[in-house]
């Protein structure tokens, strides 16, 4: 994984990364968006479009934050609460809409 989403994502879920991906791999759960591992072609094209900086390339993340670089995995690789299997690589965010679930993690986290 070479980019992935952090903390000030959320509750805030502005988009733009998601619109500007141009391989469509930024996907959105309930409370924020998630970059596919996979997918991911590590153009870097979603990162200076995030409006609250969210967005990192995996080694630059902030030490509090490190939980974020497996959550944004998780959301793919593990069943989210409310889906009996996980997600895997659906390869298009647009064709699978909305997943509208997080991880435990995210679901439980205050910004």
């Amino acid at each position: 994984m070479t980019f992935v989403i952090g903390a000030a994502c959320v509750d805030v879920m502005d988009r733009a990364c998601v619109e500007e991906c141009p391989v469509d791999c930024i996907y959105t759960g309930g409370r924020m968006a998630y970059i596919h591992p996979t997918e991911c072609v590590d153009c870097g094209a979603c990162e200076p479009v995030c409006p609250v900086e969210a967005i990192y390339l995996d080694a630059d993340i902030p030490p509090d934050q490190q939980q974020f670089v497996m959550e944004n995995a998780r959301f793919f690789a593990e069943p989210l609460p409310g889906h009996d299997a996980a997600l895997g690589s659906p390869g298009s965010a647009a064709k699978l809409g909305e997943v509208g679930s997080d991880t435990a993690f995210v679901e439980a986290f205050q910004p």
